[in-house]
């Protein structure tokens, strides 16, 4: 049998078996992701929407918008920069300052083909930033954004992008 398929066998197997014995479940709110089908806690639900209303508020080009939902002490990792992670910024105004770049360089930047998925307190969204910077160039990449949320609010957001050549 397939590895992939003796592991998925073996985790039904086992989570059937724990209902069965009366084991509990983690309470569901019932609520299905529509890009991966998944069934969400309440929590995970939160985060889920959080995410799509994160996408309509860089739409909308409205960075206060964007900002009411980090922390205080969120920090934005960008793809570009002299470190492996990119260029950091860290705190709600640095965080500020390093969104208001992007629609400073690219001032009719879209985030298109969105897909967004949660597990606990982590997300991720995926995209086609589409759109045209300062000095006349096209712009289309594929990318991706890892988030960590508390309480409600982003506290982490670390942005990936294809490398087009």
């Amino acid at each position: 049998m397939h590895k992939a398929l003796c592991v998925f066998v073996t985790a039904l197997s086992v989570a059937t078996f724990c209902t069965a014995a009366g084991a509990q479940q983690p309470p569901k709110s019932g609520s299905i992701n529509i890009d991966t089908g998944a069934i969400m806690t309440e929590e995970e639900e939160s985060n889920y929407e959080l995410l799509l209303e994160l996408t309509a508020a860089f739409n909308a080009h409205d960075l206060d918008r964007i900002m009411s939902h980090f922390a205080e002490d969120a920090s934005l990792d960008m793809p570009r920069g002299s470190k492996p992670w990119g260029t950091r910024f860290i705190g709600k105004d640095g965080v500020r300052k390093g969104l208001a770049m992007r629609f400073e360089a690219t001032p009719d930047v879209h985030y298109g083909e969105a897909r967004h998925w949660v597990s606990g307190r982590l997300g991720v969204s995926e995209w086609l930033l589409t759109g045209t910077t300062r000095e006349g160039r096209k712009v289309e990449v594929r990318g991706s954004d890892h988030y960590e949320f508390r309480g409600g609010k982003v506290i982490r957001k670390d942005s990936y992008w294809k490398i087009v050549e």
